[in-house]
């Protein structure tokens, strides 16, 4: 298994094109090395908004298998304020 991608601390409309940019070219590296279900690690998420969980939710439109560990629990208050419950769970059981 590879290494989990660190979400940032902020992801919210002011990092989100940052945030995207790194998360894509870290998704192209492992999926050429690895192919396999990628991790990424929500851990460290303190602040997140609409645009934040609209980036990990576009990440679920793709082709590349990828599942979450380790949500802060402002990642899942963000989750359930915004009615994503069920895909926070489905992106926990992703394998």
């Amino acid at each position: 298994m590879s290494t989990p991608f660190e979400l940032p601390t902020e992801m919210t409309i002011y990092s989100a094109v940052e945030t995207r940019d790194t998360l894509l070219a870290w998704v192209t590296e492992q999926t050429a090395k690895a192919g396999k279900t990628l991790e990424i690690s929500a851990e460290k998420v303190s602040e997140i908004d609409g645009a934040g969980l609209q980036l990990m939710a576009a990440l679920s439109n793709t082709d590349q298998p990828w599942r979450l560990i380790k949500p802060s629990a402002a990642f899942v208050d963000a989750c359930s304020a915004m009615g994503l419950s069920a895909w926070l769970e489905k992106s926990l059981a992703n394998t």
